[in-house]
């Protein structure tokens, strides 16, 4: 009997193992498959996580989506290269074109990396061959027929598009100029760079207009850009802005054009106190000062007999990352016991 009890216990032991043995062996079959969809699913999440939001905004008119950040950018026009290397895109751009002058020297390390496709506007062929997805512009005109095409042509092409808002617009402020930057800022994903950027400018225009102090009576200054027997002028433009901001006044800034040719008579009746000349092309600033200080109708023009002329680099003038060094150059010229 003790034997049959022994042999009985002995079977259903047997039997337990074999159950939970077969048990173990479903559950080391079923946790591969379990671990692999734990697996599969996390760079799913992870993919999620790191996807870029598509960018919205529009642009001169023109809405626009980037699902992405641009990788091959060009830029065209000054302030606008200056813009993305301030933002230290250099790694985003395979191309530049059409400086005013020379690159600000802390970012000519960066520029002289990247390609420059032509003096000024490349042409098409030269455009696309660089295989750009992305092209800057700071005037419009880069956008016609004459120069690159269309903005829904280059589209078409795969080449989304950007135009300095500022430069294109009608009374341009600083905080236009901002908004450009901020703007170039989310298209890239960099908006604490921009962020950052537009804050330090901020505080250099904010501390030169404190050193500006109290004006009494606002200088009139007249803009120089060209012209023998008529003047072209800065008008209702960046300039004006640029000008304001220093607390002195453009005797032109009533007129409603970017800029505009006038009279030398219109300059004599409005008596400026200072001359601002745009030096740029191929009229040496020498001549510009010579053909102004020569003109028999100018000579009882304060500016003139005090011969207070202030230059200004046409690329200072542009809407980009120097209005700084433009408003030190103005408040300086204009405030020479206050801003040195």
């Amino acid at each position: 009997m003790k034997k049959h009890r022994k042999s009985a216990i002995s079977l259903i032991m047997l039997a337990l193992a074999s159950v939970l043995l077969l048990s173990a062996c479903g559950a080391g079959n079923t946790a591969p498959n379990s671990g692999s969809s734990a697996t599969e699913q996390r760079p799913a999440a992870s993919q999620s996580a790191t996807k870029e939001a598509s960018v919205e905004l529009e642009n001169m008119g023109v809405k626009m989506v980037f699902p992405e950040a641009p990788k091959r950018a060009i830029t065209l026009n000054q302030h606008a290269t200056e813009v993305m290397l301030a933002l230290g895109l250099e790694s985003s751009m395979v191309g530049t074109a059409y400086l005013d002058d020379s690159i600000l020297p802390e970012y000519k390390a960066q520029y002289d990396k990247i390609p420059v496709l032509a003096k000024q506007y490349p042409s098409k062929e030269v455009f696309m061959a660089a295989a750009p997805d992305f092209a800057y512009a700071g005037w419009k005109s880069a956008f016609n027929d004459k120069n690159l095409g269309s903005r829904e042509e280059l589209a078409k092409q795969g080449v989304a598009t950007y135009v300095q808002e500022s430069s294109n617009k009608p009374g341009p402020t600083l905080e236009d100029v901002y908004q450009d930057i901020l703007n170039i800022g989310r298209i890239f994903r960099v908006e604490d760079r921009a962020k950052k950027l537009v804050s330090s400018i901020r505080e250099q225009v904010e501390s030169i207009q404190t050193q500006i102090g109290t004006v009494e009576k606002a200088p009139k200054v007249f803009v120089y850009d060209s012209g023998e027997d008529k003047p072209f002028t800065a008008a209702n433009n960046y300039l004006t802005s640029l000008i304001k901001s220093v607390k002195a006044k453009n005797i032109f800034d009533d007129v409603d054009k970017s800029f505009a040719e006038v009279s030398w008579e219109e300059v004599v009746k409005r008596n400026p106190d200072v001359i601002v000349i745009l030096d740029y092309g191929d009229t040496s600033l020498a001549d510009k000062e010579k053909l102004l200080l020569s003109k028999p109708a100018l000579a009882g023009v304060e500016a003139i007999k005090n011969k207070r002329f202030v230059v200004l680099p046409l690329s200072a003038a542009a809407e980009g990352v120097r209005a700084p060094i433009a408003l030190k150059t103005l408040a300086s010229g204009l405030y020479p016991d206050k801003v040195k």
